[in-house]
């Protein structure tokens, strides 16, 4: 991807996306989860602009590397059945978040999340590059307690070893997922020159301790 943009360009391609009134659908976590087979498991994260983090955990565990299924979408607020246009006031609570299904016989939970702090910056609160507001929160959502337990030792490494300052990434249950209208599935795919957030790279770190 490009980061060569002027600022000025990338705001205005972030703020002039598309809207459309396409109803969304919700799924309550117990709903998300009961969709899955036996031997596939669900990661949920915001980290920014949806678009790029689809994008990016799509084409680094996709066709074959452990991904199923991933969709963008609105989680974390109380907002019920969001819009685009809502979700982009900042005041409906919600981030745009990214909801994937896996295969842990190929990828585990934990190598999900450690490719979730390479790629996007979790230092700065509420914002990505140049989107800002909290609908642009750095935060992992997750299903239970075993995974709660897996993001938080992650994120105390990351903090530790990547970072070494503190991370503004928040770890919260997932409770209600809203799906994304339908043109916001698969959008950098469908369209390879959309915008896509500068914070959205992957970030050459060493290995994290055992």
């Amino acid at each position: 991807m490009s980061f060569a943009a002027p600022l000025a360009s990338t705001i205005f391609s972030r703020l002039y996306r598309p809207f459309s009134t396409t109803q969304t659908r919700s799924f309550s976590a117990s709903e998300t989860q009961s969709r899955n087979m036996s031997n596939t498991q669900i990661a949920t994260v915001a980290a920014g602009c949806f678009w790029g983090v689809e994008h990016l955990y799509r084409k680094n565990f996709g066709n074959g590397k452990g991904l199923l299924d991933a969709k963008v979408g609105y989680c974390g607020g109380e907002t019920p059945a969001p819009s685009y246009r809502a979700v982009c006031t900042g005041q409906s609570g919600h981030a745009e978040a990214l909801q994937v299904t896996f295969d842990p016989s190929i990828v585990t939970y934990a190598q999900l999340l450690e490719f979730f702090y390479r790629m996007h910056d979790p230092t700065t609160e509420n914002r990505q590059g140049p989107d800002v507001g909290t609908q642009y929160r750095s935060a992992i959502f997750t299903h239970d307690d075993e995974q709660h337990k897996i993001a938080e030792e992650i994120t105390r490494k990351v903090g530790t070893e990547w970072y070494k300052t503190p991370l503004s990434t928040k770890i919260v249950p997932v409770a209600q997922w809203w799906d994304a209208e339908e043109y916001h599935q698969l959008y950098l795919q469908n369209n390879p020159a959309g915008y896509e957030c500068p914070a959205h790279f992957i970030r050459n770190f060493p290995p994290l301790s055992e």
